[in-house]
């Protein structure tokens, strides 16, 4: 019941955010986002951990990323930097618990041998348009990479039940995606296409994510 409420006011939240988005005007973004990014640490408190330092891991990366969202909703090159490494710390942090519990074994080598490819090929498309920024987006296309294949190793590790390494999974790859609309929007082309598509993948993880930290096993 409870969980139900709080997605379906995020539901809420997210449409109107999507539409703000159109105006670029940060204070009206931040009414919309700023409760809405909340309501993925809400969701993270609605179930008992089993894995205290797996979920202990996951609230940081949660808050992490919330601070990434206040950040980015400003718009200007320096607020954007620092978002950029709020969410860089916020992937660290999603690593780190994913390779707490995952299993290094062959399904998470060719999740390594996926997302050497993916990162060479979103690097070829958007260092062109990086100039300066290029130091900071490889950082972080890295550890976003890091990141995701650290979900393939909880995929691959069968004594977790499978609806959390579904969960973990499907989190970590959506704000993969998610990602690359916030850098085509940024350095590529500015269209409000990339956040009606962006957003709702974003918030999807960042849900799929918070509640993974209550069904991974201790």
């Amino acid at each position: 019941m409870i969980i139900g409420m709080v997605l379906g006011l995020a539901v809420a939240l997210l449409v109107g955010l999507v539409n703000v988005e159109k105006t670029e005007n940060p204070k009206r973004i931040l009414m919309f986002k700023t409760p809405l990014s909340l309501l993925f640490l809400v969701a993270w408190t609605l179930q008992p951990a089993q894995h205290s330092c797996f979920a202990g891991l996951v609230l940081i990366a949660l808050l992490f990323c919330l601070g990434g969202d206040v950040l980015l909703a400003f718009g200007s090159r320096g607020t954007f930097l620092l978002g950029l490494v709020s969410f860089l710390i916020g992937h660290v942090m999603y690593a780190a618990a994913f390779f707490v519990v995952g299993e290094v074994g062959p399904l998470m080598a060719v999740g390594v041998i996926l997302l050497m490819v993916a990162a060479a090929f979103t690097w070829w498309w958007l260092e062109p348009h990086l100039w300066d920024m290029k130091i900071p987006v490889l950082a972080y296309i890295v550890v976003i990479s890091i990141m995701v294949c650290g979900a393939f190793g909880i995929v691959g590790d069968p004594t977790i039940p499978a609806y959390a390494r579904g969960s973990v999974f499907a989190g970590a790859i959506l704000f993969y995606i998610s990602d690359l609309f916030v850098a085509r929007q940024r350095f590529v082309v500015g269209a409000h296409v990339n956040r009606m598509v962006g957003l709702p993948l974003y918030y999807a993880a960042q849900f799929l994510l918070a509640f993974s930290a209550a069904w991974i096993p201790g």
